[in-house]
Parts: C-alpha cells; sequence; structure tokens
C-alpha cells in the first residue's frame, strides 16, 4: 500500500510492510489538537483499520508529542461549537480503540491533557525517558474532564486525582510505574522498543488478534458477570475460527503454525 502523507496537512502517514505509521506533523504548534488535526487523525486510523496492517504506530515529531486541544480554536468557539469539537475528539479516541490492528503510541516527549488522552486510549505505549505526561486542567481554568476519562482506565484512582487535581507533570518513569505507559526507555533506545512491543503484540492469527482487542475493551470496566458473558460468548464462536483451529491443531501435532491470516 503506498504511502499517503501527500493526503494530509498535519500528518505523516506510511506504510511499511504490515505496519503504517502515524506521525503527528504540526510542530510549531506543539502538534495541538486543532479541528482539522483531529479529522485528519480520524481519516489516517479509519484508513488503516480498513487496511490488512496489523499494527499501528502513532508517533510524532517536535518538542511535544501533543499539547492538546489549540485553544486557539476553543476560545474561538460557542457553547454548540465546543461541544462539537470534544464529541469530535472523543470520537478519534474511540476509533484508535475499535480498530482491529494492535495501537502503539511511540511518546518522545511531553503529552498534556487531550495528548495525554491520547496515549491513554492507544492500547500500548513506549515513551522516552525525556518524555512527561500532564493533565494541565487542574491548574488553570478549564479542567480536563474528557482527558481524565481514558486516564482513569489506566491508573488508579489516587494517582488520577493526583494528576487531575493538582495539573503537575510526571516523568516517563513514573508514568510506567503508574500504568499510563507500558516502558519508559533511554531515548536512543524508544523505536527499537517500539518495534520490538509491535513484533510481539501483533504475532499470531490478525483476525483472533483483533477480535480478542476489540472484547477486552468490551468487557473492561463492566461487572464480571457481565464482562464473562461477553467473554464466553465470543471465546466460543472464536473456537470455529481458522486461526483457532491451526492454533490448537499445531500444538497437538507439535508443529509450528501455519496462519491461515
Amino acid at each position: 500500500m503506498a504511502d499517503r502523507t501527500d493526503q494530509y496537512e498535519y500528518l505523516l502517514v506510511k506504510h511499511e510492510g504490515d505496519t503504517v505509521r502515524i506521525t503527528m506533523n504540526r510542530p510549531e504548534r506543539r502538534n495541538a489538537l486543532s479541528e482539522p488535526h483531529l479529522r485528519e487523525l480520524l481519516r489516517a486510523f479509519t484508513e488503516a483499520g480498513e487496511s490488512a496492517a496489523t499494527g499501528i504506530v502513532l508517533g510524532a515529531e517536535g518538542k511535544a508529542f501533543s499539547a492538546g486541544h489549540d485553544f486557539a480554536d476553543v476560545a474561538a468557539r460557542d457553547l454548540a461549537g465546543v461541544r462539537s469539537l470534544l464529541q469530535l475528539c472523543t470520537k478519534v479516541m474511540q476509533t484508535v480503540q475499535e480498530v482491529p490492528q494492535v495501537v502503539i503510541a511511540r511518546v518522545q516527549a511531553i503529552a498534556t491533557a487531550a495528548g495525554c488522552q491520547l496515549v491513554a486510549s492507544c492500547d500500548l505505549a513506549v515513551a522516552a525517558e525525556s518524555a512527561s505526561f500532564a493533565l494541565p486542567g487542574g491548574k488553570g481554568g478549564w479542567f480536563c474532564h474528557t482527558p481524565a476519562v481514558p486516564v482513569a482506565r489506566n491508573v488508579g484512582r489516587k494517582r488520577l486525582m493526583e494528576l487531575a487535581l493538582t495539573g503537575d507533570p510526571v516523568d516517563a518513569r513514573t508514568a510506567a510505574e503508574w500504568g499510563l505507559v507500558n516502558y519508559a526507555v533511554p531515548d536512543a533506545e524508544l523505536d527499537a522498543r517500539v518495534d520490538d512491543l509491535l513484533a510481539r503484540a501483533t504475532r499470531g492469527s490478525r483476525f483472533g488478534k483483533g477480535v480478542g482487542k476489540q472484547t477486552l475493551y468490551a468487557q473492561l470496566d463492566r461487572p464480571e458477570a457481565d464482562a464473562y458473558a461477553i467473554a464466553v460468548e465470543v471465546m466460543t464462536a472464536m473456537s470455529q475460527s481458522a486461526g483457532a483451529r491451526e492454533g490448537m491443531a499445531s500444538f497437538l501435532e507439535k508443529r509450528h503454525p501455519v496462519w491461515p491470516d
């Protein structure tokens, strides 16, 4: 599949084998999430989700992963306009989790507010040690209500409250300890660690992996009985898939699997 970078103003989109790399490329605005930027992210993730790729890496150019919402955009809007912008942002975050591919955030620098929300919405995340994370609304005038939604589902309650109420940034190693990212690594090792995690997370049946990811999100945060009700039915159905059949047959026959997808 050909690269589609020329179709975007704020993104670089490259297709490398089974991986789509989406890189935010508005460094002069610290990759702030204006409406046009969000619409491009939505389109890029939708197109990647419909492709044959097995993994998506979301990264950024410049001194910030993303500074969150673009205040120049927000300040010019009335109540209905701000609601529409936040609904668009929410759709982007949900699409990241709805696509069947494994999505890894490659965080090279600070991620604040909706930028932190974007990291928290990805399936996995690797951060350079120089990166940091913040929900800065807590020390400003516009509280980080929506950015806190996925962050709350990554970190514990007291840690969420510290992030949201103080607005102070935490470094990458703290973010890893708290569960906001999987790993904090030396800056020079960022790309290698992203690629290693992606390789480990995408092996096996791509169809089975896609259904597995979507089912995990469907059952998360539900009462245990409801979660089991969802998981039992999906796992039952998937036992008949070509990938599951090959996985079981190769185990029983003591051979390496040959995945059909």
